[in-house]
């Protein structure tokens, strides 16, 4: 059980530390409510989910090469510079009565998906970190309990998803419409934020 817990933890890990997944789900459950804040988060826990698998299979070693890491920093500063200039923009429509289903449910978890799969920072968490967990785990446990302490790590990201969603959808009720809006303006900005540091590496890896 105490190693279970460990990798529920190890979950909330990834989850917890505050970065473009997290500040979209701030933002949806702001703007549209538990629901489309929550499915930020399913997209992303999908993406891991591709990830796990990803070197679980053991396709590393591509996913390793220059060529591919130039790809996913360009890709994900454009995913982000999208999303954070989309934020900012709709910033401005918020309101106290802003209707909570104008946008589509699935538009809320293709953007997480997106996010957290175009996100060379996860990529480098699962083929490291995770990478080495489950090269220990597989040398000293069976495979049941592989795909069991691995099913852990999804329990602590879901966890934290949840918590996220009800944090950011409860806020909405303490808020005024201006507070409301900056902190929606922020949440763009930070978004762009991790856009350009993405795009700097990008630079890096052609030019430099």
């Amino acid at each position: 059980m105490n190693v279970f817990l460990s990798y529920i933890l190890l979950g909330l890990s990834l989850a917890a530390p505050i970065g473009p997944v997290n500040a979209a789900q701030i933002d949806r459950g702001i703007r549209n409510g538990f629901m489309h804040s929550w499915l930020i988060g399913v997209g992303a826990v999908l993406a891991d989910g591709v990830y796990m698998l990803i070197v679980y299979i053991g396709v590393v070693r591509f996913l390793e090469t220059e060529f591919m890491q130039t790809f996913l920093w360009l890709f994900g500063f454009f995913v982000l510079i999208y999303t954070g200039v989309e934020t900012m923009v709709n910033a401005g429509k918020i309101h106290l009565d802003y209707n909570r289903e104008k946008e589509p449910l699935f538009k809320s978890f293709f953007t997480g998906f997106l996010m957290s799969i175009s996100n060379p920072l996860t990529i480098l968490f699962w083929l490291g970190i995770y990478g080495s967990v489950l090269a220990k785990t597989a040398a000293t446990y069976e495979t049941g309990q592989l795909i069991l302490y691995s099913s852990a790590i999804f329990i602590g990201l879901l966890i934290w998803d949840i918590t996220m969603a009800s944090v950011s959808s409860s806020f909405r009720k303490f808020l005024t419409s201006k507070l409301l809006v900056m902190i929606s303006f922020l949440s763009g900005l930070s978004l762009i934020g991790f856009g350009i540091y993405f795009g700097y590496q990008a630079f890096k890896n052609l030019f430099m």
